[in-house]
């Protein structure tokens, strides 16, 4: 029958953990002798720089391809999407509502607003769109937005009237085309100042606000925003 192994006490596994750790009899630490610890950290030093050294060409390569003013993969729209200020989105998109007597309900709208035109003249300007790379709206003439209902007041009887800033809305070709950040790193999207002049009161109406231009389409069933921006309106008194 085969003796029992005798256990060691706790003194005698630290002396020989102490022993792994560094055995002076043959100058070995951790198993190792002085000059493979000094092989090995040399390998592993020359592993990792070659490695680094690979990283940072294809970086550099990658970089090469890269357009700085041009992005290579582009939003696929056709046209720029359109949007307004103040941008009060509702349950169902885009809301605007106030009561004339109550400066509470819109005193936040004027603010977001002139917030928002702090970077623009001082001009009161609501509409804008935004900028697709090397875009150019029409062949010379200058983009206009178009405010409408979409569905006609019965107690109207007439179609929306409009004041424009600037005039018959048109945005100006100074704007187009754009080149990107790096090329023009204060670029603002360009914008036109809407006035609706005959919005009935206390009822919601549905506005609809098109850029008309040659090369800018807004009948995408799959982006509402596309060349156009549709919002309602609700004015209490």
């Amino acid at each position: 029958m085969a003796a029992l192994q005798e256990k060691k006490t706790c003194g005698q596994r630290m002396e020989e953990f102490q022993h792994y750790c560094w055995n002076p009899d043959t100058g070995q630490m951790l198993g190792r002798t002085l000059s493979r610890w000094v092989w090995i950290s040399l390998y592993y030093v020359a592993f990792y720089v070659v490695m680094t050294g690979l990283f940072a060409l294809c970086l550099y390569v990658l970089m090469q391809t890269v357009d700085p003013y041009t992005p290579d993969y582009q939003d696929q729209l056709r046209s720029p999407g359109v949007t307004l200020r103040p941008d009060v989105y509702g349950e169902k998109g885009l809301e605007i509502v106030y009561n004339v007597s109550d400066n509470r309900t819109w005193a936040d709208l004027t603010q977001t607003l002139h917030a928002f035109l702090a970077g623009y003249s001082p001009a009161a300007q609501e509409d804008s769109i935004n900028c697709i790379v090397k875009f150019l709206p029409s062949n010379g003439s200058a983009p206009r937005v178009d405010c409408a209902f979409l569905d006609q007041p019965l107690e109207l009887g007439q179609p929306l009237q409009v004041d424009y800033y600037p005039p018959n809305g048109t945005f100006s070709l100074h704007y187009f085309p754009y080149y990107g950040k790096k090329a023009q790193p204060h670029y603002s999207n360009p914008l036109v100042a809407a006035k609706l002049l005959n919005v009935p009161r206390n009822a919601e109406v549905a506005i609809v606000c098109k850029v008309m231009a040659e090369h800018v389409t807004f009948n995408n069933p799959h982006d509402p925003y596309e060349g156009k921006v549709e919002f309602k309106l609700k004015i209490e008194k």
